[in-house]
């Protein structure tokens, strides 16, 4: 098998692997180098099935010696297998940089003999990369669960940004789905990242050319959608993740139905795409808004509603600490309010300096006001004219395509079709209530 085909496969069994992210970190290239890592400098393009890429994300081998049954290189799926030398890996990635195809490395890699040995030959790939072809660019590895702690700082020493992904959010999903991993295999490799990474933070500071391990932190993946768990379950392991292990970025991924399985969704089953989409909000609201995971949900309420986003659907639950005078309330309150987000709070706490803001100031800071009308106030007077009425409120929290989901679908009839009556929409099947409005 040449090269080319490899590349074809193995490139093919890493498009499941989440990879959108900036670099996160910066390194100058050296005289006789090729590339450099700037902190924002990964620019983004759209594969085929629509995720976003900048690197050559690829996997080491397709060959796995687990049989986890959400994955298409699980060993009992027949599919065809190869694997790089570490040779062939470095040259590839050589030539598509020197082409400007891609901005840096993505590497991931199937268990091929044992944990161990498939990190040395990653290992091997990213030590010819850096010190025999001088590469200075993006690379983002996956650390092997499982994998020694000596191989895993030697790996951390090569790479700019390492994950281990969780997959699974709950151990009753991970002992089912994938029997031959376990919740230590998995957080331990993470523990021992964080530790490497506050040690090499006061190295720094008292060697100047003491080695970076990787500079751009951790991060994990998620599957969304393979097992039962909750959103709720989900979310506050995020955010016990974040707190214990210093995580960069939690990616979520939509399950798609690549192999068939009795404790899988069905091979029709469409990705839960929507859901994904509320979860990455939701992460948003943890990280740069203050929220915690017990605010957004509960066991009462586990899944955030699919019509509208998390931050819309917290306020619309706590209407009784609304509305805010927008002139008086500080900065944490402002990020609470749908339609401010953390510029535009900042702009107001900002010109709160100068003067007394009115509706019309709101707008130019960038606030969105056709949802942060209806929870705020200047000078303690709500917008002139403003009728808060239910069903006003719940359209303009919906985004179109929000909208989109409880509005019937209607298409050109012949006057001649005998069948026309059958498809006109009907309310239950829409999820309209009586009034025409969603059950919120």
């Amino acid at each position: 098998m040449d090269v080319m085909e490899k590349l074809q496969i193995l490139t093919a069994s890493a498009k499941y692997d989440v990879a959108c992210t900036s670099s996160g970190s910066n390194r100058n290239n050296q005289a006789g180098g090729i590339g450099n890592t700037v902190s924002m400098g990964i620019c983004h393009s759209f594969s085929a099935d629509g995720r976003c890429i900048s690197l050559l994300k690829v996997l080491m081998t397709n060959r796995c010696v687990y049989d986890c049954a959400y994955c298409v290189n699980r060993k009992s799926n027949p599919t065809r297998r190869a694997t790089f030398t570490p040779e062939e890996l470095a040259d590839l990635t050589i030539q598509f940089y020197r082409r400007n195809y891609i901005e840096g490395l993505f590497l991931s890699s199937g268990v091929i003999r044992n944990p161990d040995y498939t990190t040395e030959q990653m290992i091997s790939a990213l030590e010819l990369l850096r010190n025999v072809h001088q590469f200075r660019g993006y690379i983002h590895v996956k650390a092997i669960p499982g994998t020694d702690d000596v191989l895993l700082s030697r790996l951390g020493l090569l790479a700019d940004r390492m994950s281990v992904n969780i997959e699974l959010p709950s151990r009753e999903s991970l002992g089912l789905l994938a029997p031959d991993k376990s919740k230590d295999s998995i957080l331990k490799p993470m523990a021992l990242i964080k530790e490497k990474i506050n040690e090499n933070s006061s190295d720094i500071v008292k060697y100047n050319h003491a080695p970076r391990f990787v500079p751009a932190g951790q991060s994990t993946q998620m599957i969304v959608g393979a097992s039962p768990d909750s959103d709720y379950k989900i979310l506050t392991l995020t955010e016990g993740l974040y707190r214990k292990y210093g995580l960069k970025r939690v990616f979520f991924s939509a399950y798609t139905p690549v192999v068939e399985h009795s404790l899988l969704p069905s091979l029709d089953t469409k990705p839960p795409l929507l859901r994904e989409h509320r979860l990455y909000q939701a992460d948003w609201l943890l990280r740069f808004y203050g929220f915690q995971a017990n605010e957004l949900l509960d066991e009462a309420a586990p899944n955030f509603n699919p019509l509208l986003d998390p931050k819309c659907s917290w306020a619309l639950n706590h209407r009784e600490q609304f509305p805010v005078d927008i002139n008086r309330v500080p900065y944490n309150t402002l990020l609470r309010v749908p339609g401010i987000g953390v510029k535009s709070a900042q702009r107001i706490v900002a010109a709160r300096r100068a003067g007394t803001l009115d509706f019309p100031a709101l707008k130019k800071l960038g606030v969105v006001l056709k949802r942060a009308q209806f929870f705020i106030t200047c000078k303690g007077k709500p917008l002139e004219g403003l009728k808060v009425g239910e069903h006003t409120l719940l359209r303009s929290l919906m985004s179109g395509q929000e909208l989109s989901l409880i509005q019937p679908q209607y298409e050109q009839l012949s006057l001649f079709d005998d069948t026309y009556l059958s498809a006109l929409p009907k309310a239950e099947t829409t999820g309209l209530t009586k009034g025409g409005w969603p059950d919120v």
